[in-house]
């Protein structure tokens, strides 16, 4: 608290509503940011490893895009460091508006990257369901690596003319003071992003799973038409083939995906509101903000919960850890 007293000029608290609960806000802020950039790098880490040690992870092309989130998610916990520092520590002497430059972009281009991402792991699914002859030919690990690359570095084009003074990445609840008050977003901006990113992803993951539940449903209405014409046990183990793993897969990314937008909808919902300066609330600009990161550890949470495949693996792993020590 004494460190956060002594640089209350030099840090913002976004949910400082006055100066008698000023100091108790930032050590409120201080402990959401440390817990979550701890959370965000120790389950990603977790992840990857699992990945490197459940080979049957890796027969799924999805597994690519995971990994990939993995290492963003990764990423953004890593770069939470800088507000969890600049909040526990002393100034590094780096100078400000360079850092919330910086900061701002890096977290905007790691999560654009899971966005995308997402949006392929959509498309993936989509064609496995709706071609599953060609499945194979069309989706080859060369493709997917290209694909990867080119999320990298579409992700880091989009928000590059924030660097030219054309409006915020889309950053909020700073915690530099510099951030909240110099670093204004922008309208225009702000609509360039949604349009060459938030809109299209938003639109290819509803388009695929739409179609992807309706095929699931229509098979599993044959299979059940089935049973009900020839009650045998031919047909029954048809209808357990029927329910191909493809389908429950695609309910661990939808899931995923699911969560991934109902955490960042408020998040986007304020950035336009803020940038068409209807709105401005600086604690809200502070939970959005957090609410949108703290996705970054929940996609852990899911994938750990649903799939069987990374329960295993991540048994082995614990094992050969106690085993180790």
């Amino acid at each position: 608290s004494g460190s956060v007293m002594n640089r209350s000029e030099r840090l913002s608290c976004p949910l400082g509503f006055g100066h008698y609960n000023a100091v108790d806000i930032c050590i409120l802020e201080t402990v959401v940011i440390v817990l979550l950039t701890f959370l965000i790098i120790a389950g990603n880490l977790t992840v990857i490893f699992v990945f490197h040690c459940a080979p049957l992870l890796h027969h799924y092309t999805t597994s690519y895009f995971i990994q990939t989130m993995a290492y963003a998610d990764l990423f953004v916990g890593v770069s939470c460091l800088v507000p969890t520092l600049s909040l526990l520590h002393y100034s590094t002497g780096v100078h400000e508006s360079l850092t919330c430059q910086v900061f701002g972009y890096i977290i905007s281009v790691l999560k654009s990257v899971s966005m995308a991402c997402l949006a392929c792991i959509s498309v993936d699914r989509y064609l496995a369901i709706t071609k599953p002859l060609s499945y194979n030919q069309l989706v080859t690990p060369c493709r997917l690596r290209i694909c990867i690359i080119l999320i990298w570095i579409y992700s880091g084009l989009i928000f590059l003319p924030s660097f030219f003074g054309w409006g915020k990445p889309g950053y909020h609840g700073d915690i530099f003071e510099w951030c909240a008050t110099s670093w204004l977003t922008n309208a225009y901006f702000t609509g360039f992003i949604v349009c060459l990113l938030y809109a299209p992803a938003a639109f290819v993951i509803c388009f695929t799973y739409f179609h992807i539940f309706k095929i699931c449903r229509q098979h599993t209405k044959e299979i059940n038409d089935r049973r009900a014409r020839f009650p045998s046990h031919e047909v029954d183990a048809a209808g357990e083939t029927g329910h191909s793993p493809d389908r429950r897969y695609a309910m661990v990314l939808f899931r995923i995906t699911s969560v991934f937008y109902v955490l960042w909808l408020p998040y986007i919902i304020y950035f336009l509101l803020e940038s068409s300066r209807v709105l401005e609330n600086p604690a809200l600009s502070f939970l959005t903000t957090w609410l949108a990161i703290s996705n970054s550890f929940c996609n852990c949470v899911i994938y750990s919960l649903s799939n069987s495949v990374f329960r295993l693996g991540l048994r082995r792993l614990s094992e050969t850890i106690c085993s180790s020590c």
